[in-house]
């Protein structure tokens, strides 16, 4: 059985712990809010944007644009997102696991990673994947710049045909305790039938369609890098207040169980103690 000194060390040290969790947990919670802000600030006109990119689309000839056009794959890329730091549970982990998981489905090409994240940089650099492209710290002091940066680093590797087929990895926002592994394909852009978006009307282009598509690409490429950028910044922040909130709440039974220990032990040290003194007395008597 462990000493009273035992006892209270871990105890202290528990405590000094849960200080350092309940203090990362209200710092996740404040970003977490303004992240949350962002993303379902941003989302609607994501997506609508993403309606209609397949719209037009659909209306051209797919070989008349760059980010249209379909090639045989022969490398394929994958942007994966991670977090740079830990301490928010399996984010990180599940987006690691979600990647080797989808590179299994292309045994005959080369796999090329553009990595945003430490976490999943350290992963794929210690294991020898082939990495044209890391982002650290990319999330500290977001801004949409970094999103066209990232975006114009796809689109000129796809251009120069460096890539032939692009997909996102990265954790979808649902709320604080959920977020959802999504694999979701870049380039070449996806047109999208009218009958799948419920019977959209017919758009007159001016200027003509694949005029149109020049700025509209780009921007589209643009908007949706923002967009997992947010969406994987916020599900990190969630998660990370999550368990945060769960390892606070496991050092306070922990101190608990140990408190009711220490008092538990405590008593049988003083009723020993009793012990001694009525049998050393009841031992001068007999004497």
């Amino acid at each position: 059985m462990a000493t009273l000194r035992e006892i209270k060390q871990r105890i202290t040290g528990i405590q000094k712990t849960q200080q350092i969790t309940r203090a990362l947990k209200m710092v996740a919670a404040v970003k977490f809010r303004r992240a949350q802000q962002s993303i379902l600030q941003a989302r609607p006109y994501a997506l609508r944007l993403n309606d209609i990119m397949g719209h037009v689309a659909f209306d051209v000839d797919r070989k008349l644009h760059p980010l249209l056009a379909i090639r045989e794959s022969r490398r394929i890329g994958y942007v994966i997102f991670t977090g740079d730091q830990g301490l928010c549970g399996s984010f990180n982990n599940n987006v690691i696991r979600k990647a080797e998981a989808e590179f299994v489905n292309h045994p005959d090409d080369e796999i090329d990673l553009i990595l945003v994240g430490k976490k999943g940089n350290d992963y794929f650099v210690r294991r020898n994947y082939n990495i044209i492209g890391s982002y650290l710290k990319f999330y500290k002091d977001l801004k949409f710049n970094k999103a066209v940066e990232l975006a114009k680093l796809i689109i000129d590797l796809y251009i120069e045909e460096k890539l032939d087929r692009v997909y996102l990895i990265y954790n979808e926002f649902k709320s604080a305790i959920r977020q959802d592994l999504t694999v979701e394909q870049l380039l070449p852009i996806i047109p999208v039938e009218p009958e799948e978006k419920g019977g959209a009307a017919d758009f007159i282009y001016e200027p003509d369609p694949i005029k149109l598509l020049d700025t509209l690409c780009p921007r589209h490429i643009n908007i949706k890098i923002w967009r997992v950028l947010l969406e994987s910044y916020s599900s990190e922040m969630g998660a990370r207040m999550t368990a945060m909130e769960y390892a606070t709440e496991n050092a306070n039974n922990l101190i608990n169980e140990l408190s009711m220990e220490y008092n538990k032990v405590r008593q049988e040290k003083i009723t020993g103690e009793i012990l001694e003194i009525v049998n050393g007395s009841e031992a001068l008597r007999a004497s």
